[in-house]
């Protein structure tokens, strides 16, 4: 057996009057991120992790803001067309750990709908995804709620 370990990190704005989308489930919410596609910053950091195992690149190569295919596209479907290309052939998720950095609102309510969701995208156990979430204590942009962070990584394997 081969394995890899892929990191992903990203980074969106907040702004009022947009839907939130994190972890492929709708989170309520006066904002939402600003981005080209549904904004779900933590598919996008997810989608970064399991192109960075096999040396693929970023998300922002795959799908440039400047191709109107992904303007609005559910990000759901970003992370299905990652695992569905070539390169992946061969390959299967092990684990992903994913830790998302978001004053408000509270996610703990919504974090085993986004474990589901994600493991069902993935074709993979809700067992083998961790979806956490913290606060930045009201420090730095996360803090002062203009932004939300999220870390991601994965473990594939080839047998």
């Amino acid at each position: 057996m081969e394995f890899r370990i892929g990191q992903g990190y990203d980074v969106h704005a907040l702004a009022e009057g947009l839907p939130m989308w994190l972890g492929g489930v709708r989170i309520p919410s006066q904002s939402g991120f600003v981005a080209h596609s549904d904004g779900d910053v933590a598919i996008h950091a997810l989608c970064d992790a399991l192109l960075g195992a096999l040396a693929l690149g970023d998300i922002g190569h795959l799908f440039p803001d400047t191709d109107d295919r992904w303007k609005g596209v559910d990000s759901k479907e970003l992370l299905a067309t990652v695992l569905a290309l070539p390169a992946f052939r061969g390959w299967s998720v092990v684990n992903a750990d994913i830790t998302i950095a978001l004053q408000a609102p509270k996610l703990a309510p919504h974090i085993a709908q986004m474990r589901r969701t994600l493991a069902g995208v993935m074709g993979i156990g809700e067992d083998r995804v961790s979806v956490k979430a913290t606060t930045t204590e009201r420090l730095g942009f996360v803090g002062r709620r203009e932004g939300c962070e999220v870390w991601a990584i994965v473990l594939i394997e080839r047998k």
